[in-house]
């Protein structure tokens, strides 16, 4: 089977299109159902079916997209031997990365991956939520994700994950809050408290949900706001309270803010790296997830629990 054809059905089968996947590999929507048919006569099988206007896989096509990610794979794990002969990692690794963890490991992660002549780390900031990271990695090396402790892991039988960091969620409130003196503060004295929460769907707000489920308190959201810096101004002059990752408030003298834990209550998001199977064989890939994970071991004093890449 031809490697080109192999590498058109992925990018169909990642997103979801014909026109999409020519988009991705710089050709026309002609040329991409041409690869695709020419495949089919290649296997003599059905790997696409008619779906409204569109394709969608059959399932040979399903089972054979699971047998490329294995071929390319090992094809990456080939250029990666040969990389081996290199003094350093060497070409570009396209990053995407949420906003607060931008804040949080951005700067020191650059710093890391500077010393390393050849290596070209590409970030962009994307506001992503949970079901959203799949299709990321169709277009990034790695993604930086978060997800609510108690969601499942981001990882799949096509994406392996590297786990990153466990953030506790702090209630953040204005200095002068009647409760700002308290080291540790119960959720049903923030029952009649205004609160400031994220866009549904996105890890924060999962986790204010799943404690009113837990604990039947229903909180008063009066803003959404995506942008935690936002939602720290607003915190300090009074609008509301929040629920903010502990590591990147600002809570320094003068920022009008305090945080405090909930007591007995476990509330924290998950950071993750996610990546293609068998990307994390590239030694350029495998340098930057070591220099994030020595980034967050600076943040908290330990180095990631796993060590490396974890399957889920």
């Amino acid at each position: 089977m031809d490697i080109g054809r192999l590498r058109t059905l992925r990018e169909f089968a990642d997103r979801g299109s014909v026109t999409a996947a020519a988009k991705a590999l710089h050709c026309t929507p002609s040329a991409v159902s041409q690869q695709l048919r020419a495949l089919q006569s290649d296997v003599g099988l059905a790997l696409t079916e008619p779906a409204g206007r569109g394709l969608r896989l059959t399932d040979a096509g399903r089972a054979l997209v699971a047998r490329a990610d294995d071929v390319l794979a090992a094809l990456d794990r080939a250029e990666s031997e040969l990389d081996t002969y290199r003094s350093a990692p060497r070409g570009r690794v396209r990053v995407a990365i949420f906003q607060s963890a931008g804040l949080m490991l951005l700067p020191g992660l650059l710093h890391r991956t500077a010393e390393f002549d050849g290596l070209d780390v590409i970030v962009r900031d994307v506001d992503m939520t949970p079901p959203e990271v799949p299709g990321l990695v169709a277009d990034y090396d790695i993604v930086v994700a978060h997800r609510d402790e108690h969601a499942p892991s981001l990882g799949s039988d096509r994406l392996e994950t590297r786990h990153l960091l466990r953030e506790p969620l702090d209630v953040a409130l204005p200095a002068g809050h009647r409760l700002a003196k308290r080291r540790r503060i119960e959720l049903a004295e923030l029952a009649d408290e205004r609160w400031i929460s994220v866009n549904a769907g996105f890890p924060v707000d999962d986790i204010l949900q799943s404690l009113i489920i837990r604990t039947g308190v229903r909180p008063q959201v009066v803003q959404r706001i995506n942008d935690f810096r936002i939602t720290e101004r607003l915190v300090a002059a009074g609008h509301g309270i929040a629920l903010l990752p502990r590591y990147t408030m600002d809570t320094r003298r003068g920022s009008g803010l305090v945080c405090r834990p909930l007591a007995g209550i476990k509330a924290a998001r998950h950071v993750e790296a996610v990546y293609r199977l068998g990307a994390s064989s590239r030694p350029a890939v495998a340098k930057v997830l070591d220099a994030l994970a020595d980034e967050v071991g600076a943040l908290t004093g330990e180095r990631d629990s796993s060590g490396g890449p974890a399957r889920s």
